[in-house]
């Protein structure tokens, strides 16, 4: 008896141990991003998208202009991570001048599609692309949730905006109508075109509440420099979903650490998009790695050239003195005296450590090593 009973016990602790470890292990990263002009023969990296991309579990996409630029991004995001990615899309919406679609991607293997894929029945016709929505699951987490996306119009002033974002409202009760189930599993991806905290936000912050408050989404023309947060994650206030974190992708700085390619903010404009991913973590988890490799860009007069691949971008304030040597002339003395000399204000004051010329300087700059 006593035998059963210790195989008894042995097997509570294995079952408990697998459950403990399998509800620890359960994660999902979701996205948000306008991929601007997505489609468009704008000489868009759909490598580099698909790295960025690559990251996430689930990706609401904005500013998809045709089927055939969400095929190449898939074709290439299958190819690099492996995977099998489903794929939804709306028709195209807007003006007779001006049409787009949105999008959700997602890794087979994480997430399944439920039902829904609906348009907004906007009778009142208060939104220029009415907003898109599906139901998915997510079987690590066993949890259901609504995905629904928007692109507010941009308009000439910040009053063009403001009418569509107080109209949210109306559709956040909307998506509780069509989803009653889970309408504490409601999440709203997009870019709204406003910072959170404008006043016509008020309705909508009654009954839910963005996972972004701070920092800046879109690109400025200075490397490194955001100019405004309007893109984010909305959330119930009575919301049931285990978030454990929530930010904004700076992809051009994760693209410099990754490829062996400096970008600039004016060649990831170019070649990328002028807005930053938000993304939102539930479970355990924690950003997936973008892959390494090499990374092909179309030519521009405004690209750095490419250094090799040994030599990823390099930033003398913070890089170990191993990484320093890696600099062209640079070797363990004069890493330590880089080290010395911080903070550097520029580049060009290298030329005071001994044997660091400005042609030298100008050879590192050109050979696109440098942040």
């Amino acid at each position: 008896m006593s035998t059963r009973r210790s195989r008894l016990s042995k097997l509570l602790i294995f079952l408990l141990c697998w459950l403990t470890c399998s509800i620890a292990a359960a994660e999902l990263r979701l996205a948000s991003w306008n991929i601007q002009n997505l489609g468009w023969n704008n000489d868009k990296s759909y490598e580099a998208v698909a790295r960025v991309v690559s990251q996430f579990d689930f990706i609401a996409i904005q500013e998809l202009m045709n089927e055939d630029g969400l095929t190449a991004l898939v074709d290439e995001l299958e190819a690099k991570t492996n995977e099998s990615w489903g794929v939804m899309f709306s028709a195209p919406l807007g003006t007779s001048r001006y049409r787009e679609k949105y999008a959700f991607i997602w890794r087979e293997g994480v997430i399944e599609y439920v039902d829904g894929a609906v348009l907004y029945l906007d009778d009142r016709e208060q939104f220029a692309r009415e907003p898109y929505s599906a139901r998915f699951y997510a079987p690590e987490l066993d949890l259901n949730f609504i995905a629904a996306t928007v692109h507010i119009t941009y308009g000439e002033r910040v009053t063009d905006r403001t009418p569509e974002v107080r109209a949210l409202a109306a559709y956040w009760e909307w998506l509780a109508d069509i989803y009653p189930e889970d309408r504490n599993q409601r999440i709203l991806f997009g870019d709204f075109n406003l910072q959170p905290h404008h006043a016509a936000w008020a309705p909508l912050w009654e009954i839910a509440q963005p996972l972004i408050t701070e920092g800046a989404t879109t690109l400025s023309t200075h490397d490194r420099q955001y100019a405004n947060l309007y893109d984010n994650i909305i959330i119930p206030n009575d919301h049931n979903l285990p978030i454990t974190g929530a930010g904004i992708s700076k992809y051009p700085e994760l693209l410099t650490q990754t490829t062996p390619h400096y970008w600039s903010h004016a060649k990831a404009r170019a070649h990328v998009s002028d807005h930053a991913p938000v993304y939102l973590l539930l479970g355990n988890a924690a950003l997936h790695p973008m892959n390494n490799g090499e990374l092909h860009v179309p030519n521009r007069s405004n690209a750095t050239q490419t250094p090799t691949a040994e030599l990823r971008c390099i930033d003398i304030n913070t890089a170990s003195a191993e990484r320093l040597e890696a600099l062209p002339h640079i070797g363990p003395a004069r890493a330590e005296a880089i080290i010395a000399g911080r903070p550097w204000a520029g580049y060009v004051e290298l030329i005071e450590i001994s044997g660091i010329t400005r042609e030298r300087v100008r050879e590192m700059v050109g050979e696109g090593v440098l942040c």
